[in-house]
């Protein structure tokens, strides 16, 4: 809690029915997600003041990962510890999780029951709902010359040159053009006057951090184990995440896809159905872990995804709280995460360029598709939800 407001005795059981509540309700991505959480925590519960949310959530928007799932980690931690934070992953988490690894195992069930026609409307669909998101992160994180420059050289460079190391370099590229060029980048305002975690411990956390992202990769080949190289993939991946739920699809495709792991039909097909699905995007990773077929499946493997992907964003939560007001004042290092976020649109604009559109517009009339799809989202403001079943549904009955 902050300064201003006595800390209550909140239990990790207590933080994760709450959080339980909102991985059931909470539907529209993330920037409604931390709607969601500031009426709860901040309106209804009073767990923190508007400032510190304010705060937090400039936190999570500028570290990679998942932001509303980072804010709701960052909340459980200010309240019961690392306990607290775990409670709160899982209890946010665990709804859409169980969902991807069921639709895992019941995709192919469907695909005999409806074709492949059902498939194409999912694609459809979350390729309108990632122009939205591409449109959105624009103008949040490309605005001006400079960032829209970088974003534009970001995606064209991505689209010549594919692969998961590739999307690394853009982001670096994008890091150093930015502690370059943007160091005049805005700090947030308002102080985090939280103690939750001792500077020992953030400093373990950050350690963990590098040497898992260093460490797994290296392990998995010297003992030859496919659960560790699964792990390895979806950690990186959460590692490189700047930008919010939708760019994990571009770094995900690259790794998994990329790789022979999983066919692209099947990987689109369940980045489409998590959009129908309450709680974070990155719930996308159980689907792929349980449907992969490089290591573990099933169950197992949709644990050891999900594990590994939410993973780096709860070690750089505690990692970073203590050191953050030092942090945001350098001007280098606000201009090196700017520089970061153009990066990630560009990652997104190639993504939508290939595979999604590429996969996605099979003949002259699915354009028309993909435009509607987009006007319920904007114009109508249908819920997500609402148009990748609607598309899904409507494709399956009618384009058999």
């Amino acid at each position: 809690m902050d300064a201003a407001t006595p800390l209550k005795a909140v239990t990790p059981l207590d933080v994760f029915l709450a959080f339980l509540k909102q991985g059931l309700t909470a539907f529209g991505g993330p920037t409604a997600h931390l709607g969601f959480f500031r009426k709860e925590f901040v309106e209804r519960r009073g767990w923190l003041s508007d400032a510190a949310f304010a705060e937090l959530m400039a936190i999570c928007h500028f570290l990679p990962g998942p932001a509303s799932s980072q804010v709701g980690m960052a909340i459980g931690l200010r309240q019961a510890g690392l306990g607290g934070a775990l409670a709160a992953f899982a209890g946010f988490t665990l709804p859409a999780a169980v969902g991807m690894i069921a639709f895992a195992y019941a995709a192919p069930f469907i695909q005999r029951a409806f074709g492949y026609s059902w498939m194409h409307g999912l694609k459809v669909a979350a390729a309108a709902v990632v122009i939205q998101a591409l449109v959105q992160m624009a103008r949040a994180l490309a605005v001006g010359p400079v960032r829209a420059g970088m974003a534009i050289g970001a995606a064209v460079g991505l689209i010549l040159a594919q692969g998961s190391l590739a999307a690394i370099a853009a982001i670096v590229a994008g890091m150093a053009f930015g502690a370059a060029l943007l160091r005049d980048t805005d700090e947030p305002a308002q102080a985090l006057a939280s103690e939750s975690v001792d500077t020992g411990s953030a400093w373990i956390a950050l350690g963990l951090f590098v040497t898992l992202l260093v460490g797994l990769p290296v392990l998995a080949v010297a003992l030859g184990n496919t659960g560790l190289g699964l792990a390895s993939a979806f950690y990186r991946t959460g590692s490189l995440v700047f930008g919010g739920g939708h760019v994990v699809l571009p770094l995900l495709e690259r790794e998994v896809v990329g790789r022979g792991w999983l066919d692209q039909d099947t990987f689109l097909a369940g980045y489409g159905f998590v959009q129908a699905l309450p709680g974070p995007l990155f719930s996308f990773a159980g689907f792929v872990g349980a449907s992969q077929t490089y290591g573990p499946t099933g169950v197992v493997g949709g644990v050891i995804a999900l594990f590994a992907i939410f993973l780096p964003s709860l070690l750089l939560i505690v990692g970073i709280l203590p050191f953050w007001d030092r942090l945001k004042a350098v001007p280098h290092a606000r201009g090196a995460l700017a520089g970061a976020g153009a990066a990630t649109v560009g990652l997104l604009a190639a993504a939508l360029w290939n595979p999604l559109l590429f996969s996605a517009v099979q003949r002259p009339s699915d354009w028309a598709l993909v435009a509607a799809a987009y006007i319920f989202l904007t114009v109508a403001k249908l819920p997500p939800w609402v148009v990748v079943l609607g598309f899904a549904a409507a494709t399956g009955l009618f384009l058999r």
